[in-house]
């Protein structure tokens, strides 16, 4: 049940979340890869990867405070 009660509680903060990174289009930043070739394209999303990761452990180690 504690479970349930966390995952309820990180989809209403991704809900509350999803608007506010929108409106402040982090689409990309330096040290994110795109690369276009052919009929294809990779894009591999480095530093958006890292400061989401330092966020979210932030987050977390705030919340087990």
């Amino acid at each position: 049940m504690r479970v349930l009660g966390w995952g309820v509680i990180i989809l209403l903060g991704a809900l509350v979340l999803c608007p506010a990174v929108a409106y402040l289009d982090f689409t990309s930043l330096p040290g994110d890869i795109h690369v276009n070739y052919g009929n294809g394209e990779v894009y591999l999303p480095l530093a958006s990867s890292l400061v989401a990761s330092v966020v979210l452990t932030l987050l977390f180690w705030l919340l087990r405070k």
